[in-house]
């Protein structure tokens, strides 16, 4: 008598991406680290070709967004976790930059003096604790991390594990962002008030308003953008990502299946806290400013659109949408400032309507109905 063994075929993961996403990946990097520099570096500024500093500086402010839109897709649209706060986030990472931005100044402002001039203002005549190490870039780049980081964990353990979920969260992490921004309107907070921070001069000692510094953050900027969608498509491909979806479809199923959802929504949170933070430290340089409007509620709202106009749950659709919504922004800001807020909540509206998997599910519905009636 024989017996036969038989081993669990389990599924092999999927390919990060496929052939023609590595072609548009490499493409994206190519125009990224080549064609911008070049267009606007070398290209005549009467040519037609040129890419003038205008379009550098938007196209690197709306890459900064894209970075939070993606990182909003993955607590919305893979985890069903909406956050109306992660304005925050972006503006601590901001506001760390800043204060090393701040500190590299040195003697070159209005006051001649090492203090920043808000400081020699008020009459400040040290530094607070909080600024300790503002003068360290590479102390700048770990707490770039850790601020958002750690804020995201303390706030999101005591709501995660208090089982918090739905509007309530949403409303408290609003809450949490519009007292943050009260906070550091303060001028005593050490934060440059209403003002915020601004004037900088250099980075790493080097001129900060050069054509040469305006295109490496451009192309570091681009490269975050790259690296966190790889990082994001390889994230919700494996296991942990897996059960993040399951969360979101169905959390008392999971918990009944063995899982408890509070470490895998917990990590999650952290995740996309870090990487709004890592957009607000490579906006703030490129903008030249940094202040507490950038806590406003009506900003973190706006990351939920950015998401929700692209295609949530696709990884790519909040980048669309990002570089869509905002787009649009620019331009009818300029012509039509008065209706711009009208148009924002109609999109959102119409969005939330007819179109509830974005521009790119729409685009993909369209696609697979063509291709079904060609082959018809």
């Amino acid at each position: 008598m024989t017996h036969t063994t038989s081993t669990l075929q389990l599924p092999e993961a999927p390919a990060l991406l496929g052939t023609k996403g590595w072609i548009l990946f490499l493409a994206a990097f190519i125009i990224v680290c080549a064609v911008v520099p070049v267009l606007n570096l070398w290209a005549p500024a009467d040519s037609v070709f040129h890419m003038s500093d205008y379009a550098v500086a938007l196209v690197g402010k709306i890459m900064c967004y894209a970075i939070c839109a993606l990182a909003m897709d993955l607590i919305w649209g893979y985890t069903g976790i909406l956050s109306l706060g992660h304005g925050l986030f972006f503006a601590l990472g901001g506001y760390v930059m800043g204060m090393y931005l701040m500190r590299q100044i040195g003697t070159d402002g209005n006051y001649k003096s090492n203090l920043p001039d808000f400081m020699v203002f008020l009459d400040w005549k040290t530094l607070p604790w909080h600024w300790t190490f503002s003068d360290s870039f590479l102390a700048t780049l770990l707490m770039i991390v850790l601020v958002p980081g750690v804020l995201a964990f303390v706030f999101g353990y005591f709501a995660f594990r208090s089982r918090i979920k739905g509007v309530y969260f949403s409303i408290i992490t609003q809450a949490m962002t519009f007292a943050a921004m009260l906070l550091f309107f303060r001028n005593e907070t050490g934060f440059g008030g209403n003002n915020g921070f601004t004037d900088f001069k250099r980075i790493l000692d080097l001129p900060i308003a050069t054509p040469a510094m305006r295109m490496t953050l451009f192309v570091l900027t681009g490269w975050a953008l790259l690296m966190s969608y790889l990082f994001a498509r390889w994230l919700v491909q494996s296991k942990f990502g897996r059960v993040l979806q399951a969360i979101r479809d169905a959390e008392s199923r999971v918990m009944f299946s063995g899982y408890s959802p509070l470490p895998y929504k917990l990590t999650i949170w952290v995740i996309s806290a870090v990487m709004c933070g890592i957009a607000g430290a490579l906006y703030v340089p490129q903008v030249g400013i940094i202040n507490p409007s950038e806590m406003s509620p009506a900003n973190s709202i706006e990351m939920a659109v950015w998401a929700a106009v692209g295609g949530r749950a696709s990884l790519i659709g909040p980048i669309v949408g990002a570089f869509l919504v905002n787009g649009m922004k620019s331009w009818l800001t300029v012509t039509a400032p008065e209706f711009w807020l009208y148009f924002l909540g109609a999109l959102f509206i119409g969005v939330t309507l007819y179109m509830p998997q974005g521009v790119v599910g729409l685009i993909q519905k369209l696609s697979a109905k063509t291709k079904a009636e060609e082959r018809v």
